[in-house]
């Protein structure tokens, strides 16, 4: 069972504080040749022949006393004899020449047969690429990518993760590896043949971002790119096991930027929130965890969910790629890495407040009672420090008009903690942009 890049949910939710772990998803050259040249140095012409369907009944068959039509039109005052001694004279030539080509024909097999060669050999051809070609740039960066094969108490499945550090670590999603939390076997293998035992470093499942260690050292590390520099249209491609198929290249464009997807189960405590990077690049199960890259070799994604179309799920239905594919922009990679590296846990930005998930108007609501014990504006967080209350309509976030309450986690996620952000509330017809100072959830 290959492990699937996360579908987006359509449920809207909000942040949690305490994210646990999501449900597996049913998921992020030319060769010239040279042909020797061909022909043969006789040309045989075929007789006229009469059309199909209409033999010619006129003419009877040639003989030496009655020659055929043309024998007819072109010996005028021949004698019989005349005639058939050019008759046949013709069918002597004709045996000959029949003869000689035979001989001819034996003669050039047995040469063939001898062992000398009949045909010119084609020329080598050169395997040599331009430096920024995809295959160029995937001969220096496949080395770096590896599968993942991952068993655990009743749970098993295939992903794929990339080398980040040559001492070892290896960067993949946490929905590859969250089946070996508990006492389960994680397997790395790299792309010439060898396996090792991996642990789990850290891993946190709001993110969807895992980093685990193999005891191997001098390993061939990929370099984090800067995903806030990408562009709509930039060219890209993917590496990984899609259905176990390793070291497998596929290639395309950036189709959108900052896209929020939700990817996990209903509930927002096993969600995962991705202000993700959209690719027609073909990912499909068991893509997850491994890199998005650049032209110049350099990951800013991890790829980490597929879109899928509604009611497209089971065995009868279409799971795999369908050209809409996410990764986790290389930015948010670099510092939960980082985070989980250090200390094995991730911080999450939060600004302290509950969202009514039932309100269906323009922007997002605070809610305006506690939910689950906790108040809509947590006390002494930003938003209550911020002066924003409960029943208030958070309309546009840094600018940007929010238009659902995923799009709205997603945006905060994909802060820093000490980020300061700026919020434009409404209350009745009242409008008032304020900053708060983004905290660590507890």
């Amino acid at each position: 069972m290959s492990e699937e890049p996360r579908p987006p949910d359509g449920h809207a939710e909000h942040a949690p504080e305490h994210p646990t772990t999501p449900a597996d998803l049913a998921n992020t050259l030319p060769i010239e040749s040279y042909p020797p040249p061909m022909g043969s140095p006789f040309i045989h012409e075929s007789p006229p022949q009469p059309p199909l369907g209409r033999p010619d009944a006129a003419d009877p068959p040639a003989t030496a006393d009655s020659p055929g039509r043309g024998a007819r039109q072109g010996g005028q005052g021949l004698g019989g004899g005349v005639v058939a001694a050019i008759v046949a004279g013709a069918i002597g030539i004709a045996l000959v020449a029949a003869l000689f080509g035979g001989m001819a024909g034996a003669f050039l097999v047995s040469r063939g047969d001898g062992g000398t060669a009949a045909l010119p050999a084609a020329p080598a051809g050169s395997t040599a690429r331009p430096a920024g070609s995809i295959a160029a740039i995937a001969a220096r960066i496949v080395p770096s990518v590896v599968t993942i094969k991952v068993s655990g108490p009743g749970a098993a499945g295939t992903g794929s993760g990339f080398v980040m550090r040559r001492d070892g670590y290896i960067l993949t999603n946490n929905h590859v590896v969250e089946a070996a939390s508990a006492r389960g076997k994680i397997t790395v293998l790299f792309s010439d043949g060898k396996s090792a035992a991996a642990t789990v470093v850290g891993r946190d499942e709001s993110y969807d971002l895992a980093v685990i260690r193999v005891n191997r050292r001098n390993l061939p590390a990929l370099t984090l790119g800067a995903s806030s520099a990408v562009l709509v249209g930039d060219p890209v491609f993917a590496v990984g096991a899609p259905l176990g198929l390793d070291s497998t290249v596929t290639s395309g464009i950036i189709s959108a930027l900052n896209r929020p997807v939700t990817a996990g189960g209903a509930g927002a405590s096993s969600a995962s929130f991705i202000n993700a990077i959209q690719t027609d690049a073909a990912i499909n199960p068991g893509n997850s965890g491994g890199p998005l890259l650049d032209m110049a070799g350099r990951v800013i994604g991890v790829n980490s969910a597929i879109a899928r179309v509604a009611g497209s799920g089971g065995a009868d239905g279409q799971s795999g790629n369908i050209g809409v594919g996410f990764a986790i922009p290389s930015d948010q990679v670099r510092k939960t890495a980082e985070q989980l590296i250090a200390s094995g846990k991730a911080t999450h930005p939060v600004i302290g407040i509950l969202i009514d998930t039932t309100y269906e108007g323009e922007g997002v609501k605070i809610a305006d009672g506690p939910q689950g014990g906790n108040p809509p504006v947590a006390k002494g967080g930003p938003a209550d420090r911020a002066g924003l209350r409960p029943g208030e309509v958070i309309i546009r976030f840094d600018g940007r008009p929010v238009t659902d309450p995923d799009e709205f986690v997603v945006a905060i996620r994909a802060r820093s903690v000490g980020q300061v952000v700026e919020l434009t509330v409404r209350h009745g017809r009242t409008e008032r942009t304020v900053k708060m100072t983004l905290q660590a959830a507890n």
